[in-house]
């Protein structure tokens, strides 16, 4: 009998808690109207429930499912809604929705009843718009203040929003077991279906669901849920929703589940599009706290965007292919695609056999990178400063500055050589006499516009040799090579094209324009010096036919970071092979790998199979 007192005493303390709303003080002159008193006491703050979010490559198709806290949820406008899945939810929880007010004492009542009889809070008796408060600012503890709380919710719903709106946000937001939220998701997951291709059986067995979620688990008692579902179908029938043959028809149509796996195809890919979103909030935002940055992220996912993207599949699989083709348990790699034409990353490998958020070594991995630094640290400062071309002369002989004696990879000294002869054979002497005849100050201030992580140490002259602080990443070599392909002009390649609400608008795109970084004469001898690694240097390995090819080798002491970084028409491309802990990989540099990787991924072996 407590039970039924404590049932007796909500429906009693309604009325008098909307009196005691009346007041804000003790004044008599403060009382205010019901209405004013609920819109202080118990505001409506403007709350949705998250939706999911996807990713698409650049031809429209969907190749990550973004959900939060591992809740999938679709979101169905209205008028999208059929009538039948409309009719079912009031039909079985609330037939007098469009007669009440948000409380339905007549249905309280009987839930007074049962609960009194069965010693229990298991009936409600509640309405939609009382599942709808719970659903969106409550939760679903079993106490007489949560219970009060959602009455009052419910009334201020009412007032504020419409019926068709409360309707449309509930059958969004309801529980369909297995972590499914809403019918659209629910039509999804459970027949990878839209919820307007649903068949009306196939309707009523999703609505069978949300009232004992785990009772009626499709898929651990899809009896259980099929004989609701027909008990839901009768009542669709009451309605004259469907005849009697229809209603036969209805109950007997099978049932077959499809099962929707989620989507995440490219994960090396889809990570970065998620650490440049990030980019792109603060961007949005003007915002610079990293936490801050994290929570606005966050937050937009939830609300459900699609993130439309550059990447290219077909070249996407290539980089696969290579993977499996070159890589190996002995080494790891990374290589990054960007089209340099229109500054978009189109393809990134993380590394072999990539998982989801693991280390991605495309854009997290810092590594010395060798002397593929000579053509932006050394040579471009270097010809910009003095004019030269690709047959001036310049020493390969050893040289000292105080203890820094490097030498070549030969140990050869080779007397005064052509630039293109130091370039293309990668001698190390004459780019240190390069570095020192600009200076490490002025030729570093080359790199910045690249916003590289490593930064130049103050008069080491190792950096000339790729003996950077911290080291550089393959997406940022990439990002920097593509000012060749550009006449020496910068702009730092994007993933992400767009970011769209749901209904199509534009909340974010990049508005950025490329900067001259050095001259045009410049980057026409540094292309002819980069062209010559690939036709007759170092790199010759990496060369197919085509309009134009070029590019620079690096590997640092001990055979520990292999490189290749280069260029055609259309596309830049850095790789790297090495040991995440360190470690020599001689072997994997003697049998020319990394450059064959190369030439895999940018086409090399499709050429070579046309021709």
């Amino acid at each position: 009998m407590r039970k039924w007192f404590g049932w007796g005493f909500i429906l009693l303390l309604i009325p008098l808690s909307l009196s005691l709303l009346l007041s804000s003080g003790q004044a008599v002159e403060s009382l205010k109207s019901v209405p004013e008193a609920l819109d202080e006491r118990v505001p409506l703050k403007e709350t949705s429930a998250f939706m999911n979010s996807y990713i698409k490559d650049s031809e429209g198709a969907v190749i990550s499912e973004l959900t939060t806290e591992g809740q999938n949820r679709i979101f169905v406008r209205d008028a999208d809604i059929p009538p039948q899945m409309k009719e079912l939810f009031l039909q079985s929880e609330d037939k007098r929705f469009y007669e009440h007010a948000g409380l339905d004492f007549e249905g309280t009542a009987r839930a007074m009843l049962v609960n009194a009889k069965n010693k229990s809070l298991d009936q409600g008796g509640s309405t939609i718009t009382q599942q709808l408060a719970r659903n969106l600012y409550l939760n679903h503890e079993r106490t007489y203040n949560r219970k009060l709380s959602e009455l009052l919710i419910s009334v201020q719903l009412e007032r504020k929003w419409s019926k068709e709106k409360i309707l449309e946000s509930y059958l969004n937001t309801i529980y369909f077991q297995n972590r499914v939220y809403g019918v659209g998701a629910a039509a999804d997951y459970y027949f990878s279906k839209s919820l307007k291709a649903l068949t009306t059986a196939e309707m009523a067995y999703l609505a069978s669901i949300p009232n004992n979620p785990s009772y009626y688990n499709p898929l651990k008692y899809p009896e259980r849920t099929k004989k609701r579902q027909e008990r839901l179908l009768q009542l669709l029938a009451e309605t004259g929703m469907l005849n009697s043959d229809q209603l036969k028809n209805e109950k007997d149509q099978p049932i077959k589940l499809a099962i929707k796996k989620k989507e995440e195809l490219y994960p090396d890919y889809t990570d970065y599009v998620m650490e440049e979103l990030k980019q792109a909030v603060a961007t949005k935002d003007s915002l610079a706290d990293p936490e801050q940055i994290s929570r606005a992220a966050s937050d937009l996912i939830k609300s459900g965007i699609v993130i439309e993207t550059y990447l290219n599949p077909f070249l996407q699989e290539r980089i696969y292919k290579a993977n499996e083709k070159y890589s190996d348990d002995s080494h790891q790699s990374a290589a990054v695609i960007i089209d340099h034409n229109n500054h978009q990353i189109v393809a990134m490998s993380g590394g072999n056999r990539y998982k989801k958020h693991e280390f991605n070594r495309a854009f997290q991995a810092r590594r010395q990178p060798g002397s593929a630094i000579k053509p932006l640290l050394d040579y471009v400062p270097y010809i910009e400063k003095s004019k030269a071309g690709k047959f001036s002369l310049i020493n390969a002989d050893r040289l000292c500055i105080k203890t820094f004696c490097p030498e070549n990879y030969s140990k050869k000294e080779y007397g005064m050589v052509t630039l293109e002869k130091a370039f293309s054979q990668s001698y190390n002497t004459p780019a240190v006499r390069m570095l020192k005849e600009v200076g490490i100050e002025k030729a570093a201030a080359y790199l910045k516009p690249f916003n590289f992580s490593g930064s130049i140490p103050a008069d080491n002259y190792a950096a000339a040799l790729g003996g950077v602080e911290i080291g550089f990443s393959p997406l940022e070599l990439a990002n920097a090579y593509t000012a060749f392909g550009n006449g020496g002009q910068y702009q730092s390649g994007r993933a992400i094209k767009r970011i769209l609400s749901m209904d199509g608008s534009v909340l974010f795109e990049w508005k950025e324009s490329p900067k001259q970084v050095w001259s045009k004469e410049t980057n026409t001898v540094m292309r002819d010096l980069l062209g010559a690694v690939v036709k007759k240097g170092t790199g010759k390995i990496a060369s197919f036919e085509t309009n134009y090819i070029g590019g620079k080798t690096g590997t640092t002491n001990d055979y520990n970071d292999l490189w290749f970084s280069g260029l055609t028409d259309r596309y830049t491309a850095a790789v790297w092979f090495g040991k995440d802990n360190n470690g020599s990989i001689e072997s994997i540099y003697k049998n020319g790998s990394l450059l064959k990787y190369w030439k895999m991924i940018m086409g090399g072996d499709q050429v070579a199979e046309e021709r």
